[in-house]
């Protein structure tokens, strides 16, 4: 046996046996979702003003103490998290980034936990001021100023109530909008409309922080009191929002199963008159407590904003499997047991959107049980595909989730995340967020990749199929100039091509095919010095690659398995990378591990998901074994 398989075989043996290793009693895989500050933040701003007020509903007999607990926890997280120039940041390469640390510095300042004077503080407000102040900063983060009396309202309301009255075909009508985006903007309709806000003491504000004079524009709005609304259409409006927010409201108690969601959510009805202690805040609260992690040594905390347990364990079975790991092993019948627990079959009536909601889906976490979507349902039916001739339950499920799946695909041939057909939504308006890229939800290729590569390996569909035939179709349409793919969901254009290639290789797309051959010598261009693969989340923004300052794994892992799929012999480049993603990943204090490399909010939200450093790098050194060994 060659050196390199010696070496192949020993890593996959030790990341089976780390995997296997951390596999919880039910059956579950529960690694960490991490994000910037945004959601530490907002859970040290809500915790401060809701106060005590919440112990009788509570499990803890001292709300207080709790809170101040997770206070004093997320405290730690941000304050550590501070770079040496002041600012907070989204991922390494970026010299600080201004929305998250206008949202860290006022979440601290607010909190009394460090005060302006601060040295650290100090340096944080010179880098807002440097970069434009907060009039600069993201309108989502200005939001969440205004509901705390630190940013004036705009005189005209952005998200006017009538929204909610606008039949189904006007362009900007509520029920066009994403699953995402009606989860987050019905909470901001009623803010909106109210301008609620909660006065702070008078030594909190953040005047210091303004570019300009913007800040005395605060002096001229009144401070938030509940009101009877007068006007029919108003209150009906009103009526809406609140139902609709009630009725999405998951059995953790948050919002649609994100943490954003549910901070607006729980000021929205502090708008509308319910008490801080009503049971519908307090389990709110609950649930986005139990959305946070305490760090090993119990010295700091971070609030995720949707935990990743339903995809990391689909995944990470899915990977197993792939290693050698047969179907009747116990780790692998407990993982299927507890992802066909959380197969959604029961239909349910939605307000507004695009669709109705399909059965047969999956979710990305255990809360989640009204927003399926594509993405979890192809890596939760390669989980359970190796028992399908076992189980009649696995076949039942497999069935039901191929007719999700089918029911899914657009109309363009290509499948999006959450919804089907998806008309784009733009306006002004939805700028307060800045959700221009999530309010339509158009086809994806890296969700097309994934799904045809899953209908391909583990439903034995070919591109004969008319399905399979518009769905490569739509990919091949849509290919770069430069080779690559735009991933949506991952960073960004290497995640992109890896998911178009393997999707497009899998159902029978010939491997000497112009864009095969095109996308196999844009993965070649822009292999690294270092040896690996890396991105920036930069290319997200500007729309065109940008090289990571360094190779990280998991761009390494998804490049080097994107040849895989295409050579039928490995280049020496790509033995000369297996090498070094081995040696990289062995080292778990390695900054390659932790480079952001999932994707939300282009510019403003990503994600380092503590599962993918042992996932995808599996999966690539099992497909090498598979085909070389």
């Amino acid at each position: 046996m060659k050196p390199e398989d010696v070496k192949i075989k020993s890593e996959i043996a030790r990341l089976v046996h780390e995997l296997v290793s951390k596999q919880e009693v039910d059956g579950a895989w529960r690694f960490v979702f991490e994000t910037g500050p945004m959601t530490d933040a907002s859970m040290l701003m809500l915790l401060s003003i809701l106060g005590a007020r919440n112990a009788a509903q509570l499990e803890t007999q001292d709300f207080y103490k709790e809170s101040s607990k997770w206070m004093t926890l997320l405290a730690q997280r941000l304050i550590r998290t501070q770079s040496e120039n002041g600012a907070w940041k989204q991922a390494e390469d970026d010299e600080g980034h201004l929305s998250s640390t206008v949202e860290a510095y006022t979440a601290l300042l607010m909190t009394g936990i460090l005060s302006r004077e601060d040295t650290r503080m100090i340096k944080a407000e010179m880098f807002i001021l440097q970069n434009g102040g907060v009039e600069k900063a993201h309108p989502s983060t200005k939001f969440m100023l205004a509901l705390h009396g630190l940013y004036p309202w705009p005189k005209m309301n952005p998200l006017p109530l009538f929204l909610l009255h606008l039949p189904k075909w006007a362009p900007l009508s509520f029920h066009k909008w994403t699953s995402y985006v009606r989860a987050h903007f019905a909470p901001l309709l009623i803010l909106s409309h109210f301008k609620y806000r909660v006065l702070q003491p008078s030594n909190r504000n953040i005047h210091h922080l303004y570019a300009t004079h913007k800040y005395e524009m605060l002096a001229d709005q009144t401070s938030f009191t509940p009101k009877y609304v007068h006007f029919r259409m108003t209150e009906t409006a009103l009526q809406k929002a609140e139902q609709f927010i009630l009725q999405q409201i998951e059995k953790d108690g948050t919002l649609y199963s994100y943490a954003s969601s549910t901070f607006f959510m729980i000021y929205a009805l502090l708008a509308l008159g319910y008490q801080k202690d009503s049971p519908v805040i307090t389990q709110a609260v609950q649930g986005l407590l139990s959305f946070g992690v305490i760090s090993s040594t119990n010295s700091e905390a971070h609030i995720q904003n949707s935990p990743s347990t339903l995809w990391d364990t689909a995944l990470v079975s899915y990977a197993l499997q792939q290693a050698g790991i047969p179907e009747e092993a116990s780790v692998i019948r407990k993982s299927v047991r507890y992802l066909l627990r959380f197969q959604q079959r029961e239909k349910r009536k939605v307000h507004g959107g695009n669709n109705t909601h399909y059965t047969g889906g999956w979710g990305f976490s255990e809360s989640n049980a009204s927003n399926p979507d594509v993405d979890d349902t192809q890596a939760a039916m390669r989980a359970i595909s190796g028992m399908i001739g076992r189980n009649t339950e696995v076949q039942e499920a497999w069935r039901r989730g191929l007719s999700y799946l089918f029911t899914m695909q657009n109309k363009d041939g290509g499948w999006a995340a959450f919804e089907k057909n998806s008309a784009v939504v733009s306006s002004r308006w939805l700028s307060i967020r800045n959700f221009s890229d999530t309010a339509s939800d158009p086809s994806a290729a890296d969700v097309t990749g994934r799904t045809l590569e899953m209908l391909g390996t583990y439903g034995r569909l070919t591109s004969a199929h008319p399905r399979i035939e518009k769905g490569t179709d739509w990919l091949i349409q849509h290919q770069e100039q430069d080779g690559s793919w735009y991933g949506r969901w991952g960073v960004t254009y290497i995640y992109g091509t890896w998911a178009a290639v393997t999707g497009l290789c899998a159902v029978g797309v010939p491997k000497d095919h112009p864009v095969i051959r095109k996308a196999a010598c844009w993965l070649q261009r822009i292999k690294l010095q270092d040896g690996g693969w890396g991105e920036s989340c930069r290319s997200d923004v500007l729309r065109h690659y940008v090289p990571a300052p360094y190779s990280t794994i998991v761009h390494t892992a998804w490049a080097l398995d994107t040849l895989i799929a295409i050579y039928d012999e490995p280049t020496e480049a790509m033995k000369s990378a297996m090498e070094k993603l081995i040696e990289w990943n062995q080292d778990l204090v390695s900054k390659r591990r932790e480079y952001p490399t999932g994707a939300g909010l282009p510019g403003h939200f990503y994600i380092y998901y503590h599962s993918y450093p042992y996932i995808w790098p599996l999966l690539t050194l099992s497909h090498y074994e598979q085909k070389y060994g």
